[in-house]
Formats: structure tokens, C-alpha cells, sequence
């Protein structure tokens, strides 16, 4: 049967926090028997943006990241529950059941994405449902997907095959994958909040005066002469070389343009850094 996928694409988040809104407006003092007792008004959601600065003044970028429960395949919090408190329904769904989790702290603290929220009022983990009771009553999209203005997340129903060609098609990641716990919720772009790039500025000087330098060649490499990537500084004469690993080690940076004497600059990569302006 096709199962459930949350998809999140964090370049189109805005960090507008409707879903996060959404979620209390579906949940804080209401009861879907079976699915989610109340959530707490106040606190932590069981959705939040996390955000993510990159770079360094004045080549700066920031990136938001919505978290929400992964509903693992291989889910801690259903290995921390000994008597079905938590369960994997066949559409892909984790719920944690309302009635037999009461009292179960350390359901809380098995899971790694810390995304399971304590209600002390109720004596109760909780956590996001997917909506399992709208989608059970055909609505096909959570109130999350449905209040984001952007399209940063959407729903999907999907088979084994249809979901692999989505992934190839789109680059979809899982988030922290050495947690090894095969999340159902995945990332489009993310790169944006898990890696760094290099990134710089090209100028020239004609009669005096300096102009950005647009259309000269720059050239990332690795490893003596490994090339990493290639691209050409826009109108502003700025590049970016991005998707690089932190703390990944030295690069070299060339840049070249006809008629001008090239440059060749080393970088110690430890996270994401501009280099400042090249003059050719």
C-alpha cells in the first residue's frame, strides 16, 4: 500500500510559522479520541522552525528548517514502549496511543530528534499525529501543508517505486541519516542548513574607478588538482561554491578572466566563509 510522506523543501521556507500555528489551532484543547489527546497551549509544538545562519558579513545566507516527528521506519520511541504505547500504522503513521503512554517519560528521551513533547498537565508524551485524523476522513492534506503559503511542505501518498523516483528527481534527503532510523519526512535542499559554502567577490579597476568583474572564471579544487566545481561570478561579480562539507579541510580558489592576470587563493574550510574581494 502507498504510505504517507511529509517532503519539505527548506529553500521555500520563510520561517512564517504557520505551521507551527496551524498545529495549535488543530490540537490545543481539542480531543481526537484515539489519535492525540490536547495539546498545550503554551511551549513547545509538536512542529518548529529551526534556523540557520551561514556565511560571514556581507555574504550572508539563512536557512529554516521545519522539524516535526520523522515517523520512522525504525522508530526509537516505538523500541522505548513495551506495551504498544507507541505503534507504526501500515499508511506509515506513528501515534502514540493516548491512553496507554500515560506516565511514559522516558518515551520523551528515546527519541533523537528530540521532537516528543512532555505534557504535564496530562502526564503524556505527545507528539505530531500527521494529522491522522483528518487523513482518515479523506482530507489529504495536514493543517501544516494546508497553512503553508509558500508550498515548502506538502503530503504525498506514495508506493516504494514512486517514492525512489521522487527522491532521484528531487534530491530528497533525510535529515541527520546517521541516526539510522529511516524517517518517512524528507528534505529537498538540504544542503542549505547541513553544509557551507565558499564564496567570494571579483573586481577589476577601469580609469580609476572599480567595477565588479562579471563573467570571469572561477575554479574550486581539492587534492592538488581535483576539481570540485566551476562557475562564473555574476553581475555583481560575486560566486559561490556550495554543498562543501564542514570543516572539510584546504581548497584552492582560481580565478581567471581574459586579458588580466589570474589569481589563485587557498582556503581552510571550516564553515561556511567569504573571502572577501580578488582584484584582477
Amino acid at each position: 500500500m502507498k504510505r504517507w510522506h511529509l517532503i519539505i523543501d527548506i529553500e521555500k521556507c520563510e520561517n512564517c510559522n504557520n505551521c507551527f500555528l496551524a498545529c495549535k489551532d488543530e490540537h490545543v484543547d481539542n480531543e481526537w479520541p484515539g489519535y492525540a489527546a490536547p495539546q498545550k497551549g503554551e511551549g513547545k509544538g509538536w512542529i518548529e522552525v529551526l534556523g540557520k545562519e551561514r556565511g560571514v558579513y556581507p555574504f550572508i545566507d539563512v536557512a529554516y528548517l521545519p522539524l516535526t516527528c520523522m515517523h520512522c521506519d525504525d522508530a526509537p520511541c516505538i523500541k522505548a514502549s513495551k506495551n504498544g504505547e507507541v505503534y507504526k500504522r501500515p499508511d506509515g503513521i506513528v501515534i502514540i496511543d493516548p491512553r496507554k503512554a500515560k506516565g511514559k517519560k522516558e518515551i520523551v528521551s528515546s527519541c533523537p530528534y528530540g521532537v516528543i513533547v512532555w505534557n504535564e498537565g496530562l502526564n503524556l508524551p505527545q507528539k505530531c499525529t500527521l494529522c491522522a485524523h483528518l487523513l482518515d476522513e479523506n482530507w489529504g492534506k495536514t493543517r501544516c501543508v494546508q497553512s503553508c503559503p509558500t508550498g515548502a511542505l506538502r503530503l504525498a501518498a506514495l508506493s516504494e517505486d514512486e517514492l525512489e523516483g521522487l527522491k532521484t528527481l528531487e534530491g530528497l534527503e533525510v535529515y541527520r541519516p546517521h541516526l539510522n532510523t529511516k524517517p518517512m519526512v524528507l528534505y529537498k535542499n538540504l544542503y542549505r542548513f547541513t553544509h557551507c559554502f565558499i564564496g567570494g567577490s571579483v573586481a577589476t579597476i577601469i580609469d580609476g574607478k572599480e567595477e565588479c568583474l562579471e563573467g570571469a572564471r572561477v575554479t574550486l579544487t581539492k587534492d592538488g588538482d581535483k576539481i570540485i566545481g566551476e562557475t562564473k561570478t555574476d553581475c555583481f561579480g560575486d560566486f559561490k561554491f556550495d554543498r562543501l562539507e564542514e570543516d572539510s579541510g584546504l581548497y584552492t580558489v582560481k580565478i581567471e578572466s581574459p586579458g588580466k592576470e589570474g589569481k589563485t587563493l587557498q582556503v581552510d574550510l571550516k564553515k561556511s566563509t567569504y573571502i572577501g574581494v580578488i582584484y584582477l
